[in-house]
């Protein structure tokens, strides 16, 4: 199963590009299938079951850059009524006859969601999780069926006859959880395809209940008829796919034409790599070392300036990423100097998030690209 994963994502490969953050407003939509719980009350006197239906989800969102991201959204869900049950007076539940219609419910929510900044297997995966809150109604507006009905009279008498059964609609409080993944598409950037599922649920909806007499009986010149309410709980499964663009996407990564690139080192250049953990500017003991061979290296070799040049990966802003490559490159030259090197000997420059080692999209933790080079001229 792992080599037909591997074979499935290297054809996804020429498609996708390298995952990102998302930073800045995006839209998203998504389609799927839910699966409904059924709809029962609190003491079980009214059962409705649905078929699996359709699930439509449109959001509008604002990346933070850091993987967070917040969006408000809107769904509606539709499930075709399978069968509705009712607690007769003997105390049994009951399935009603002729039983239609649909359960519908829309939502409009605000959600909270996180990137994970992991990519399976080395693809450009991104999974992520989320969870909201928000109001739905449930719409229950057309389920309809027929059953025996006593209803009580003013004079305290009862009077039973067919009778059809009917719902109206009602709000409550919605809550929502996520777990999905989502694959850059290399065509536009910033536009992603995504796979999820979804847990929605609301609390109680007190949805009013009607019965009216259907045989043609009326008591007193008027059809008898009842009305009541009924507290329903949705809990609802779904499985999604679609769509989000990112307005903010950097464009896709060309090979620069006449870009300016370091010149070729001349047979006595000596170069050294020290890298960096994310965010950090403080030389690990590895750092040291290489730091240290480079010190000892400048001591054996005629040079006429040793050149110390900082740089980042693309997460971050590129003002923020400016300062922390220089940082870096004075914390090299610090430790070159405490190893005997002349500080005079030394120039330090701060190059960003440019000239990478490792090409990338913006907002990716590249650790190749997180260094500072050492070069003995």
């Amino acid at each position: 199963m792992l080599r037909t994963f591997a074979l499935t994502s290297a054809l996804l490969l020429p498609v996708a590009a390298l995952a990102q953050p998302i930073q800045g407003l995006y839209l998203s939509g998504d389609v799927g299938a839910n699966f409904a719980q059924p709809l029962q009350t609190s003491h079980t006197n009214v059962k409705i079951t649905t078929d699996p239906g359709p699930v439509g989800i449109a959001a509008v969102g604002w990346g933070f850059g850091n993987g967070f991201r917040a969006e408000i959204e809107g769904s509606v869900r539709s499930n075709s009524i399978s069968g509705i049950s009712t607690l007769r007076i003997d105390g049994r539940m009951m399935p009603v006859g002729n039983t239609g219609g649909d359960a519908r419910t829309y939502a409009a929510m605000a959600n909270i969601a996180y990137d994970i900044p992991f990519h399976p297997f080395g693809l450009p995966l991104t999974p992520y999780v989320g969870a909201g809150v928000g109001y739905a109604w449930l719409d229950l507006g057309n389920a309809t069926g027929n059953e025996p009905a006593i209803f009580h009279l003013p004079n305290h008498n009862t009077f039973e006859t067919p009778a059809t059964l009917s719902y109206g609609s009602a709000g409550a409080f919605a809550y929502q959880a996520m777990i999905g993944t989502s694959i850059p598409i290399r065509i536009l950037p910033g536009l992603s395809a995504t796979v999820e599922y979804r847990f929605f649920g609301t609390t109680r909806a007190n949805v009013p209940e009607y019965l009216t007499g259907s045989n043609g009986n009326t008591v007193n010149g008027a059809t008898p008829s009842g009305h009541s309410s009924a507290g329903f709980e949705t809990l609802d499964h779904a499985v999604l796919i679609g769509l989000r663009y990112s307005f903010g996407a950097p464009p896709a990564p060309v090979p620069a034409i006449g870009a300016a690139v370091p010149a070729p080192a001349v047979a006595q250049a000596r170069s050294f790599l020290v890298f960096f953990d994310w965010d950090k500017a403080t030389l690990t003991d590895r750092a040291r070392q290489i730091v240290a061979e480079a010190a000892s290296t400048s001591t054996k070799v005629q040079h006429t300036r040793i050149e110390v040049n900082g740089y980042t990966d693309t997460s971050g802003t590129r003002q923020y990423n400016q300062g922390l490559s220089l940082r870096r490159g004075q914390a090299v030259a610090a430790e070159l100097v405490k190893d005997g090197v002349p500080r005079a000997a030394i120039s330090i420059q701060g190059f960003g998030e440019t000239h990478p080692l490792v090409p990338t999209g913006a907002g990716v933790r590249e650790p190749q690209n997180r260094r500072v080079e050492i070069i003995i001229r």
